[in-house]
């Protein structure tokens, strides 16, 4: 059987090799590339900044662990969020107690909202219509149906395309792309009025 193609040398795909292979720097880009997107995914699907940082590290420590027995099968992207998400329906199989995305409780940066408002650049009138279009886009996202509203998240914060979210969630592309345009209806629908 032949060896596959080579991979170029800075995709995510060929980075994680060169870690498994022992290159340290290779995980640096990784994580570099991909932290602060698996980040705002986990903190928007369970809330709070506390668990978030825990759901990451546990990712990225499941990472390293599985370097060894990486095969390119699919994205590295894919691979990561499919982690991403295996965890997170651990952490809400185990977890019943659920934050508000408007809570402080265990936010040291206050509510996510304010992460979304404009910033204090505009002036007040313009902080002001952000801050509300941000509460009420959080609590139209609140609204979906959790297998809509990780599908949402999936494609807003990992910017993986409807073949990546069935991947990763275990569906079949058709059920990812109903909920996604499930998910985008209702948003319209409950966001008429910033339209």
């Amino acid at each position: 059987m032949p060896d596959a193609a080579p991979l170029p040398e800075d995709t995510d795909e060929s980075l994680m090799l060169r870690y498994a292979a022992g290159d340290i720097a290779a995980f640096d880009t990784l994580y570099g590339r991909h932290e602060l997107r698996l980040w705002r995914y986990f903190l928007r699907s369970v809330r709070v900044q506390a668990v978030a940082d825990d759901l990451m590290q546990d990712v990225w420590f499941a990472v390293a662990r599985q370097a060894t027995s990486y095969e390119v099968k699919a994205r590295f992207k894919t691979w990561l969020f499919t982690m991403a998400h295996n965890r997170l329906v651990d952490y809400f199989r185990t977890n019943k107690h659920h934050v508000s995305l408007n809570s402080t409780e265990g936010d040291d940066d206050g509510r996510l909202m304010d992460t979304l408002a404009a910033d204090s650049g505009f002036g007040p009138l313009r902080q002001l219509q952000s801050r509300e279009q941000a509460a009420a886009l959080i609590a139209a996202v609140e609204q979906l149906p959790p297998d809509q509203r990780e599908a949402f998240l999936l494609q807003a914060e990992g910017d993986m395309s409807v073949e990546e979210i069935a991947a990763a969630t275990g569906v079949r592309f058709e059920t990812a792309k109903s909920r996604l345009r499930y998910a985008r209806n209702s948003l319209r629908q409950l966001l008429q009025e910033f339209a």
